[in-house]
């Protein structure tokens, strides 16, 4: 790729940061964990340019890579507490102080039902209901077969449905 078309491609990837922030944001659960996710995923994909094919979706590529990372942090975050409490260190003082408010907002309430689906649950929704992959993208993007990807997600909107309807009663009229 010529000088030219890494300046677009780039530019591109500067249009596509507030979707692959809200995609971080799914995965993490947490702002300062989202924004680190985003951070390194264009660190990534700057240095790793050269991998990504011309004529693909790079909105799909820099997703996958997020996915990617996220998993490879958690996997480490977890062999690291393994040998923390090895050597006698306790959860507790590792805790990230995140806090646990959400807004009372209807938006904020069905965010917070959202971080509260198991993360393949999540993910999937994340991908298919709110980015727009198709079931055949999400499926390749997380290397999985479309029916993990179709059950997935009818237990994802099923869960939610479930959550949210002592919302949907509240917000009805009288």
């Amino acid at each position: 790729m010529n000088r030219t078309g890494d300046e677009e491609v780039l530019a591109e990837m500067v249009t596509l940061l507030p979707r692959l922030r809200r995609f971080a944001l799914l995965l993490t659960a947490s702002n300062a964990d989202a924004d680190g996710l985003t951070q390194t995923t264009c660190e990534r994909a700057i240095t790793r340019l050269g991998s990504w094919t011309p004529g693909t979706s790079l909105d799909r590529w820099l997703f996958k890579m997020a996915h990617n990372l996220h998993r490879n942090q958690r996997r480490d975050s977890a062999n690291r507490l393994r040998l923390v409490q090895q050597h006698g260190a306790t959860q507790e003082f590792l805790a990230d102080g995140v806090g646990q408010a959400e807004a009372r907002t209807e938006l904020g309430e069905v965010r917070a039902r959202m971080l509260a689906l198991p993360e393949e649950q999540r993910t999937v929704l994340t991908l298919i209901a709110i980015e727009g992959l198709s079931y055949q993208e999400a499926a390749q993007l997380l290397e999985v077969p479309i029916g993990t990807v179709t059950s997935r997600l009818a237990r994802a909107r099923e869960a939610l449905r479930a959550a949210t309807a002592p919302l949907r009663r509240e917000l009805e009229p009288a």
